[in-house]
Protein backbone atom coordinates (compact mmCIF):
# COMPACT_ATOMS: atom_id res chain seq x y z
CA UNK A 1 0.00 0.00 0.00
CA UNK A 2 1.88 3.36 -1.17
CA UNK A 3 1.59 6.27 1.66
CA UNK A 4 0.68 9.43 0.76
CA UNK A 5 1.25 12.48 3.12
CA UNK A 6 0.03 15.97 1.79
CA UNK A 7 1.08 19.33 3.13
CA UNK A 8 0.64 22.73 2.16
CA UNK A 9 -3.11 23.49 2.68
CA UNK A 10 -4.19 26.71 4.92
CA UNK A 11 -6.12 29.89 4.79
CA UNK A 12 -5.56 32.75 2.20
CA UNK A 13 -7.42 35.39 0.93
CA UNK A 14 -8.88 35.60 -2.00
CA UNK A 15 -6.50 36.09 -5.44
CA UNK A 16 -4.04 34.52 -2.64
CA UNK A 17 -1.69 31.74 -4.10
CA UNK A 18 -1.09 28.44 -2.24
CA UNK A 19 1.46 25.17 -3.47
CA UNK A 20 0.47 21.60 -1.69
CA UNK A 21 2.41 19.05 -2.03
CA UNK A 22 2.19 15.00 -1.40
CA UNK A 23 4.92 12.61 -0.33
CA UNK A 24 4.77 9.51 -1.58
CA UNK A 25 5.91 6.53 -0.54
CA UNK A 26 6.81 4.52 -3.39
CA UNK A 27 9.31 5.87 -6.11
CA UNK A 28 7.55 7.15 -9.24
CA UNK A 29 7.67 5.26 -12.24
CA UNK A 30 6.56 5.70 -15.66
CA UNK A 31 3.55 3.86 -15.15
CA UNK A 32 2.40 5.98 -11.92
CA UNK A 33 -0.57 8.35 -12.65
CA UNK A 34 -1.50 10.53 -10.07
CA UNK A 35 -3.48 13.67 -9.19
CA UNK A 36 -5.85 15.89 -6.83
CA UNK A 37 -9.27 15.82 -6.01
CA UNK A 38 -10.88 18.29 -3.95
CA UNK A 39 -14.22 17.96 -2.14
CA UNK A 40 -15.86 21.02 -1.54
CA UNK A 41 -18.30 21.65 0.97
CA UNK A 42 -21.66 20.04 -0.19
CA UNK A 43 -20.29 18.92 -3.07
CA UNK A 44 -18.85 15.59 -4.25
CA UNK A 45 -15.35 14.91 -5.01
CA UNK A 46 -14.11 16.35 -8.07
CA UNK A 47 -10.91 16.09 -10.44
CA UNK A 48 -8.70 19.05 -10.27
CA UNK A 49 -5.77 17.74 -12.21
CA UNK A 50 -3.97 14.58 -13.24
CA UNK A 51 -1.18 13.19 -15.18
CA UNK A 52 0.50 10.07 -16.10
CA UNK A 53 4.36 10.12 -15.00
CA UNK A 54 5.25 8.82 -18.40
CA UNK A 55 3.73 11.82 -19.56
CA UNK A 56 3.37 14.55 -21.62
CA UNK A 57 0.12 16.02 -20.67
CA UNK A 58 -1.43 17.21 -17.94
CA UNK A 59 -5.21 17.42 -17.18
CA UNK A 60 -7.38 19.70 -15.77
CA UNK A 61 -10.82 20.49 -14.57
CA UNK A 62 -12.34 23.47 -16.30
CA UNK A 63 -12.65 25.51 -13.37
CA UNK A 64 -9.14 25.72 -12.34
CA UNK A 65 -7.50 25.48 -16.08
CA UNK A 66 -4.60 28.44 -16.71
CA UNK A 67 -4.42 28.72 -12.59
CA UNK A 68 -3.32 25.68 -11.32
CA UNK A 69 0.02 23.73 -12.18
CA UNK A 70 0.20 19.59 -11.65
CA UNK A 71 4.05 19.03 -11.27
CA UNK A 72 5.79 16.00 -10.04
CA UNK A 73 9.90 15.52 -8.19
CA UNK A 74 11.27 12.34 -9.41
CA UNK A 75 14.00 12.73 -6.91
CA UNK A 76 11.92 13.89 -4.40
CA UNK A 77 9.28 11.36 -4.82
CA UNK A 78 6.45 14.21 -4.60
CA UNK A 79 3.45 15.50 -6.20
CA UNK A 80 2.59 19.32 -6.44
CA UNK A 81 -0.28 21.30 -7.00
CA UNK A 82 0.37 25.40 -7.79
CA UNK A 83 -2.56 27.24 -6.99
CA UNK A 84 -3.28 30.93 -8.27
CA UNK A 85 -5.27 33.43 -8.04
CA UNK A 86 -7.23 31.49 -5.13
CA UNK A 87 -11.34 32.31 -5.16
CA UNK A 88 -13.44 31.24 -2.73
CA UNK A 89 -15.02 29.00 -4.68
CA UNK A 90 -11.88 27.02 -3.99
CA UNK A 91 -12.13 26.03 -0.83
CA UNK A 92 -12.27 22.24 0.04
CA UNK A 93 -10.48 19.34 1.24
CA UNK A 94 -7.61 18.75 -1.54
CA UNK A 95 -6.48 15.05 -1.71
CA UNK A 96 -3.95 13.54 -4.00
CA UNK A 97 -3.87 9.87 -5.45
CA UNK A 98 -1.79 8.01 -7.22
CA UNK A 99 -1.80 4.45 -8.70
CA UNK A 100 0.52 2.24 -10.51
CA UNK A 101 -0.22 0.45 -13.82
CA UNK A 102 0.39 1.00 -17.26
CA UNK A 103 -1.99 3.32 -19.26
CA UNK A 104 -1.87 4.84 -22.03
CA UNK A 105 -1.97 8.80 -22.74
CA UNK A 106 -5.64 8.13 -24.64
CA UNK A 107 -7.06 6.33 -22.29
CA UNK A 108 -6.16 8.55 -19.26
CA UNK A 109 -7.07 11.60 -21.13
CA UNK A 110 -10.67 10.59 -20.88
CA UNK A 111 -10.65 9.13 -17.03
CA UNK A 112 -8.34 10.93 -15.03
CA UNK A 113 -10.86 12.63 -12.86
CA UNK A 114 -12.33 9.63 -11.96
CA UNK A 115 -11.61 8.80 -8.75
CA UNK A 116 -11.69 5.09 -9.20
CA UNK A 117 -8.89 4.64 -11.22
CA UNK A 118 -6.62 5.80 -8.27
CA UNK A 119 -5.75 3.16 -5.40
CA UNK A 120 -4.15 5.07 -2.55
CA UNK A 121 -5.13 8.22 -1.11
CA UNK A 122 -3.66 10.81 1.32
CA UNK A 123 -5.47 12.14 3.83
CA UNK A 124 -6.56 15.45 2.65
CA UNK A 125 -5.25 18.79 3.38
CA UNK A 126 -7.78 21.64 4.02
CA UNK A 127 -7.28 25.04 1.67
CA UNK A 128 -9.76 28.18 2.78
CA UNK A 129 -10.32 31.20 0.55
CA UNK A 130 -11.56 34.27 1.87
CA UNK A 131 -13.51 37.19 -0.54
Amino acid sequence: QVKLVESGGGSVQAGGSLKLSCQTSETTGSDMIMAWFRQRPGKEREGVAGFRAAGPTAYYGDSVESRFTISHDNAKNTVSLQMNNLNPEDTAIYYCAVAFYYTTERWYGSTWYSWSKYHSWGQGTQVTVSS
